[in-house]
């Protein structure tokens, strides 16, 4: 129980900092959808070349959200993140404990383990977080100001009651968004702790916290970097599509190969920089906080 309140308020907490960047790279990922003013479409960098509504740059990107919606349109949807941390992050970090140690059982080797494990918590993770992504996205696609837009729960039940529970309803996305969580989480884990655990410990408490929080930035931006077409391609399915009415992103792979195929490599890495902001020194902290406080309970709650 203490793991998952501290999870819950460290993860709302890094979502309420995160949030601006991440939208600004939400909006990175899309591509041409504007072909008439009032489709409601939020995610604008990662749009085509071609597009005129597109932002041309992160900079721009926020000089205009700012512009037309004010602070506050920096933060739609921030509740569904917000309601998914408890959950997510419990996931996330149990389930590699309890895969790391399934994994124990096959003579897998320890860097191998690590990589796996975080594997099988990514697409766990995937699961339940997706629903809460695919409210997300709807509400920054909306471009109505923040206090015109529906509420997420509004939000969730129109969807619901339009499209379902599955794969083309609340759960809309979901391939893409386990290989983002998947790859992200593989790489994540296993550059981590393998690096960790070959670079040599110091002694100086300040300078072993440095030495973890270094390996948890580069672990944090290398799945960044590695994972990032999967981002693009779940924002393409899980936001509006390009012709009102017809689909064109329908799956993971598919979609990567529409979008490199028609706007070229780059493409897949449109919302990189933003991405690296947010999850770098995210990704360090809560690597930081789960050592530290995973070291805490075991010494207090299980004392030898």
């Amino acid at each position: 129980i203490k793991t998952i309140f501290f999870s819950s308020c460290v993860g709302s907490t890094r979502e309420l900092l995160a949030t601006p960047q991440f939208l600004t790279k939400e909006q990175e990922c899309f591509g041409s959808f504007l072909d008439f003013p009032d489709v409601p479409v939020r995610f604008q960098i990662q749009r085509g070349k071609t597009d005129p509504t597109s932002y041309k740059s992160l900079g721009d990107c926020f000089r205009t959200i700012f512009q037309r919606e004010g602070l506050l349109g920096f933060y739609k949807g921030i509740l569904p993140p917000i309601l998914a941390e408890t959950p997510k992050r419990a996931v996330k970090f149990f389930t590699f404990e309890q895969y790391r140690k399934l994994l124990g059982y096959a003579s897998l080797p320890p860097g191998l383990a690590f990589a796996v494990a975080g594997l099988g918590s990514g697409l766990t993770e995937a699961i339940v977080v997706n629903p809460f992504e695919v409210v997300k996205v709807t509400l920054q696609a909306n471009r109505n100001s923040f206090t015109e837009q529906p509420s997420s729960f509004v939000q969730a039940q129109q969807i619901i009651k339009t499209d379902g529970l599955g794969l083309h309803g609340l759960n809309k996305g979901l391939t893409a968004t386990l290989g983002r969580h998947g790859v992200f989480n593989m790489v994540y884990f296993g550059f981590y702790f393998n690096v960790k655990n070959i670079l040599p410990v110091n002694k100086d408490p300040n300078l072993e916290f440095l030495r973890k929080f270094g390996i948890g930035l580069v672990s944090g931006t290398i799945a960044s970097i590695i994972n990032i077409p999967f981002d693009v391609a779940k924002s393409r399915i899980q936001g509006p599509q390009p012709v009102p009415g017809e689909i064109k992103y329908r799956t993971c792979l598919k979609t990567m190969a529409t979008v490199y195929k028609e706007e070229g490599f780059l493409a897949l890495y449109k919302g990189l920089i933003p991405k690296i902001m947010r999850l770098g020194p995210g990704g360090a902290v809560m690597l930081l906080v789960y050592e530290y406080v995973y070291a805490w309970l075991q010494d207090t709650v299980d004392p030898k």
